[in-house]
């Protein structure tokens, strides 16, 4: 079913640019992932833009590699996990915190609107505690089997790849069918991450939108 708001994804500009401008409410939100479509604000001219690159990035939830030292990190209990617990401080770590991965792109009005997401069951977030005190974490949009997965933080050692592997788990286990990471980075592909044309990712998400499953309320974890 065509979008609502956006023109297609296969209409994009050679760099993935798909439109300019509009609101960040939940219901243009959501379609947007639903159809492959992501914000990305240009500071510079006080602009939000809408992509929907190619390739596309996303982490083949079969494919996640876990290094020896994550594997005895994973084992032991040097870190607790979380799920949906504190969403709001990951966000926030995500956009000013140290150990930012993905740069300063979340403005203060993108991190309203994922709030905004959250309190209505869309948006989720992944928790490491370390000693009682955040350590790391991720956050993403849930849609059907679809997962896209926006930014994570670390203030530990290794926090947000215990936070990544626990995400993988989970979604594994609810019966998701794709982890949408958007763009292909040196640090991502060492994950295991991949890059596919966006038409392959178009048609694997219009199967994973549509499946009958739910995030759901707990990810398993320590």
């Amino acid at each position: 079913m065509p979008s609502k708001f956006f023109p297609s994804p296969t209409d994009a500009t050679p760099d993935g640019l798909v439109t300019v401008g509009g609101s960040l409410s939940p219901d243009r939100l959501l379609d947007a992932y639903r159809h492959g479509i992501f914000p990305w604000p240009v500071y510079e001219k006080d602009m939000m833009l809408w992509w929907s690159p190619d390739p596309r990035a996303i982490l083949p939830l079969d494919g996640f590699y876990i290094s020896k030292r994550l594997r005895r990190t994973l084992r032991s209990d040097k870190f607790h996990v979380t799920c949906d617990q504190a969403f709001d401080e990951v966000i926030a770590s995500c956009a000013t915190g140290p150990g930012r991965e993905g740069g300063t792109w979340l403005t203060g009005e993108m991190v309203a609107a994922y709030i905004r997401l959250h309190d209505l069951g869309h948006a989720h977030s992944i928790e490491v505690w370390h000693d009682e005190q955040l350590a790391g974490g991720t956050y993403g949009i849930a849609i059907g089997g679809a997962f896209a997965a926006e930014s994570m933080f670390y203030r530990v050692r290794d926090a947000s790849k215990v936070a990544l592997a626990h995400l993988v788990t989970h979604l594994n286990e609810r019966g998701f069918q794709l982890l949408d990471v958007q763009q292909w980075t040196p640090h991502t592909s060492r994950l295991g991450v991949i890059e596919i044309p966006r038409a392959k990712y178009l048609d694997h998400l219009a199967t994973a939108v549509d499946l009958p499953v739910t995030f759901g309320n707990k990810a398993n974890g320590k």
